[in-house]
């Protein structure tokens, strides 16, 4: 059983007519598994995590068939039992460090209130803890960093924070939203190399949402490609970054500078992500694609499960090879 299924997941921002924002989602991630979600900015990828969190506020409507974590069904606990869950078997790094830290409470304070939420730790069993998360995220000085508030830390340190209290719990899946974009470019691969170390010492699941698909092809086993709230293609790293199935997927490789080495121009795509008003009938992505047909157009593509990767798409690129 996997540790996490979402199906058909939904997020609409106003009412029950809206447009969604995340579309129809399927997706699972297996224990231990580091999958990685991409696409450009307003695809859907926060917003989905966030969903799972429980952090979706009004006007925000979720629906979905199941969102089964560790043989639970979220949809159908309540506030309390969600509770025993979030921030502790199920955590998330969001992308801004600055803004995830209280800017009123101590580094030390804020740690060990997710000790003594979720642990029952207290006291000097509380402090002893979390000076040694602090020292697991290679925090320099971790005991006078105790007493330090954000403010007094740069944007590495304050993620390196953030992650102690994500990974307080010890969770069985960390969700880790972009957490490299707000920092310096020296201090980004420190960053991932720290998530990494931290996801094979204690065995958990990691769930990387990124832009950056040079970190995808070196760390992740797993790739969950969005376009406009969907999830269009869903394969094995490094056999969707060597056929990708999906025009989108091709498109964002492509996209890579390094790929247009010697070209006059950069590969892209014409058009813009369709919007509220100009949603196509059919496939999302068929004003734009350079192979689409008359049925494209018309008729609302699934995952095919017949491509060596699930692609949303009637005609996979690699149907010849599948």
């Amino acid at each position: 059983m996997s540790l996490l299924e979402i199906k058909n997941l939904n997020v609409r921002f106003g009412d029950a007519k809206a447009v969604p924002v995340v579309d129809g989602l399927s997706l699972s991630v297996e224990k231990g598994e580091v999958l990685a979600i991409v696409g450009e900015s307003g695809s859907g990828k926060s917003v989905t995590m966030m969903a799972l969190m429980g952090l979706i506020d009004s006007p925000g409507i979720i629906t979905a068939d199941a969102l089964n974590f560790d043989g639970k069904d979220l949809l159908k606990l309540n506030a309390r039992q969600r509770r025993r869950i979030i921030g502790k078997d199920l955590a998330m790094v969001f992308q801004d460090p600055m803004t995830a830290l209280n800017p009123s409470y101590t580094v030390g304070f804020q740690i060990e209130e997710v000790l003594r939420q979720h642990l029952n730790m207290s006291g000097k069993a509380a402090r002893q803890r979390a000076l040694e998360l602090l020292e697991k995220v290679e925090i320099p000085g971790a005991a006078a960093r105790l007493n330090a508030y954000p403010h007094q830390l740069s944007g590495g340190m304050s993620q390196r924070v953030a992650i102690a209290m994500a990974i307080a719990g010890e969770p069985k899946l960390l969700i880790a939203d972009e957490p490299t974009t707000a920092l310096d470019v020296t201090i980004q691969a420190q960053i991932m190399e720290l998530l990494l170390s931290l996801q094979k010492e204690q065995d958990m699941a990691l769930v990387l949402i990124t832009h950056d698909l040079a970190v995808v092809a070196e760390t992740a086993q797993r790739v969950c490609v969005m376009y406009a709230g969907q999830a269009v293609e869903v394969g094995q790293v490094p056999g969707l970054f060597e056929v990708p199935a999906h025009p989108y997927s091709e498109a964002l490789l492509a996209a890579i500078p390094e790929h247009s080495m010697g070209a006059e121009r950069l590969a892209t795509l014409p058009g813009m992500v369709p919007g509220r008003y100009d949603r196509p009938q059919g496939c999302l992505l068929s004003p734009r694609c350079p192979y689409v047909r008359d049925n494209c157009r018309t008729e609302r593509p699934g995952l095919d499960p017949k491509a060596h990767s699930l692609a949303r798409c009637f005609y996979p690129l690699n149907q010849e090879v599948a």
